[in-house]
């Protein structure tokens, strides 16, 4: 069987200036930003693994045990502000044909009339899952970043205030 890989790609618009990170009442400098959003990164791909571990388990999708055994995290990567990141996973392209209820009691070019009840059923163990924690990382990003923008905001505001009375 072959695998299929996913890729996750977020790219966040670009900023240059050091400046302070925004959190609720706490602030932060752009390396602790920085780190935050790291450790987010690093831990998103391990917790997609044992989602779909999970969800496999939890709908029966399991009849070697291949299936189960075959998600891992290829790689994770990001530039050095952690705004633009790159995230892969693969698992066995099997499990694609069992989210969609799909596979070999459907013959090739069949027009879908089989004369019988369709047995296969969606068991949606990847899409659902894989889809609202990408959505979930979007936010996050945007707003780990939308606060560091408004720090980098402040504080020029605070610099021309400044110079005016000076």
């Amino acid at each position: 069987m072959c695998k299929t890989q996913l890729s996750t790609d977020f790219i966040v618009f670009p900023y240059n200036k050091s400046s302070v990170y925004l959190c609720s009442m706490n602030e932060l400098t752009e390396q602790q930003a920085i780190e935050e959003r790291a450790k987010y990164v690093a831990a998103f791909n391990d917790t997609m693994i044992k989602i779909w571990q999970e969800q496999i388990t939890l709908l029966d999708v399991i009849d070697t045990g291949r299936l189960l055994q075959s998600p891992v995290a290829v790689r994770a990567s990001a530039d050095g502000k952690i705004s633009e990141v790159h995230l892969s996973q693969a698992f066995l392209e099997y499990g694609l044909w069992q989210d969609y209820g799909t596979g070999k009691e459907v013959p090739r070019g069949n027009s879908g009339d089989l004369g019988k009840p369709k047995v296969r059923k969606e068991r949606h163990w990847f899409s659902r899952k894989y889809f609202m924690s990408v959505m979930n990382i979007k936010e996050y990003f945007a707003d780990s970043l939308g606060r560091q923008f408004q720090g980098i905001i402040s504080e020029a505001l605070d610099q021309k205030k400044f110079s005016r009375k000076h």
